[in-house]
């Protein structure tokens, strides 16, 4: 089994805490991160946006990352959120155990 970190971001703070809450009580992330002050240009809708965001980086694993990013879409306040799955090549075997564990 691998393991992930999905980022994605949110317009604030209380919406981050929510997909964080959710997501980990549905065993779908191990843990989630999030951090504020992040500001972000994209073109939406033939326009160039600039907003501030918030950052979250979730930990999950490859059995969990389908049904993860499903939830996510479901419960993300934007209509087209940002869902990049990185693949972990090495970390800490404590840590990477401890998410594998978690997720059982």
């Amino acid at each position: 089994m691998s393991a992930f970190v999905v980022f994605s971001t949110t317009k604030d703070a209380r919406s981050a805490r929510k997909i964080a809450r959710v997501l980990v009580e549905k065993k779908l992330a191990a843990c989630v991160s999030y951090q504020g002050g992040w500001k972000s240009v994209y073109r939406w809708k033939h326009r160039i946006e600039a907003t501030g965001e918030v950052l979250i980086l979730v930990k999950t694993t490859s059995a969990k990352l389908k049904t993860l990013q499903k939830t996510l879409r479901e419960i993300h306040p934007y209509k087209v959120p940002e869902i990049l799955a990185l693949t972990v090549k090495g970390g800490d075997a404590g840590y990477l155990a401890w998410l594998q564990d978690t997720l059982k």
